[in-house]
């Protein structure tokens, strides 16, 4: 019982890491990459649709998102969308072709994406916290259960463990895109 509750955090603080992956990747470095747009969702006959399901996404040059529609119709959702974005650029429209060409970031852009990457961390630590909270506590439930003090205390610095493990991986996501947006 307790294996199981100490299997379900680590799953459950893994997906979570996985997930901050995923929202860093759509953080902007000084490089032009398809992952800064491609869930950026666009309004395509109703429905919120991701653009990476509406049309081909390439980088021509490293300051240059191409994207290239597969239907002339979700052209002007998608530039719509872009713009609600806030990327910082405007997109240009050639027939079914968007194409986003990303200024050269600034040092005051930099430290903003700095604090932003921090600020999105810091929700992501908060929530394996919570995570390690709710495990924490049914671990505690169990002492009713016929569970030995030491084999709670055991399984409660188990899962300090495993909670301080995925929090340091965190960190070090974070710390690498600090250092990929301030060294470019």
């Amino acid at each position: 019982m307790l294996q199981d509750l100490l299997q379900e955090a680590e799953s459950k603080m893994k997906k979570v890491v996985s997930k901050y992956k995923e929202e860093l990747k759509g953080i902007r470095t000084g490089r032009a990459s398809t992952s800064i747009v491609e869930n950026i969702e666009a309004d395509y006959y109703g429905a919120k649709t991701p653009i990476k399901q509406l049309a081909t996404l390439t980088t021509p040059e490293p300051n240059q998102i191409l994207i290239q529609t597969w239907d002339s119709n979700a052209v002007k959702a998608i530039e719509k969308a872009l713009q609600e974005a806030n990327l910082g650029a405007n997109p240009q429209t050639e027939g079914n072709t968007i194409r986003l060409i990303l200024p050269p970031m600034t040092e005051e852009r930099r430290k903003e994406i700095v604090k932003q990457i921090n600020k999105i961390a810091e929700e992501f630590r908060i929530m394996i916290r919570n995570i390690r909270r709710d495990i924490k506590d049914d671990i505690e439930s169990l002492k009713n259960e016929g569970f030995s003090e030491d084999d709670i205390k055991k399984a409660l610095d188990q899962l300090q463990k495993i909670t301080d493990k995925y929090i340091k991986e965190i960190n070090q996501l974070t710390q690498d895109k600090e250092e990929e947006v301030l060294s470019i």
